[in-house]
C-alpha cells in the first residue's frame, strides 16, 4: 500500500500564508494550492490567522454594541390594550346547553343532522349528536362552537 502524502506540506503552508498576506480569499487560495476550501479555512484557524479583528476585539465589541432587549411583554396586557383600542371584535357567544335528546346511530343520521361522534367508535354506546345542523353545516350550532374556534388574534385583526 503507497504511503499518502500529506496534505499541508512546508511549501503549501508557505504558499498559504503567501496568498493569505497578499488578502486572496480562501476560494482562491485553495484553487491555487490544490485543496478544499474547508481545508484552507481550518488550517488558517490553526495557524491563528485571521483577517481584521482579533477574536478578543470582537468579544468586546460585540458586548459593547448589542441593543438592549425589550421586556417581553404581558399576552394579557397585549390583550387588554388591543381591546380597549379595537374593541370587541364579536359580541360575547351565549352558550346554550347541547340537547342529547336527539342521539341517533349512523343508519339514522341524516343529511340536517348534526354528526358529532358521542364516545368511541366501536362502543356499545357509540352514537351522533342527532340535533339539528342549520344550512347543511355537518354540526349543530353548539358542536360547531366546539369545531370551529378562530384563533383569538385572529379575531382581533378582524375587528
Amino acid at each position: 500500500m503507497p504511503a499518502l502524502s500529506p496534505t499541508w506540506t512546508d511549501e503549501r503552508i508557505a504558499l498559504l500564508r503567501q496568498h493569505f498576506e497578499a488578502g486572496l480569499s480562501c476560494r482562491e487560495i485553495a484553487a491555487d494550492i490544490g485543496v478544499s476550501r474547508n481545508a484552507v479555512i481550518g488550517k488558517l484557524s490553526r495557524l491563528n490567522l485571521t483577517r481584521g479583528r482579533t477574536s478578543d476585539e470582537r468579544k468586546l465589541q460585540d458586548r459593547s454594541f448589542a441593543p438592549a432587549r425589550a421586556p417581553k411583554a404581558v399576552p394579557r396586557l397585549q390583550y387588554q390594550m388591543l381591546a380597549t383600542i379595537y374593541g370587541e371584535a364579536e359580541p360575547p357567544v351565549i352558550l346554550e346547553a347541547i340537547d342529547e335528546a336527539n342521539r341517533c346511530s349512523l343508519m339514522e343520521l341524516g343529511e340536517n343532522r348534526c354528526r358529532w361522534p358521542i364516545s368511541t367508535p366501536g362502543a356499545d354506546d357509540f352514537c351522533f349528536c342527532g340535533n339539528a345542523s342549520p344550512d347543511g353545516q355537518p354540526y349543530c350550532a353548539g358542536h360547531s362552537r366546539l369545531a370551529y374556534r378562530p384563533n383569538s388574534r385572529a379575531r382581533l385583526m378582524r375587528g
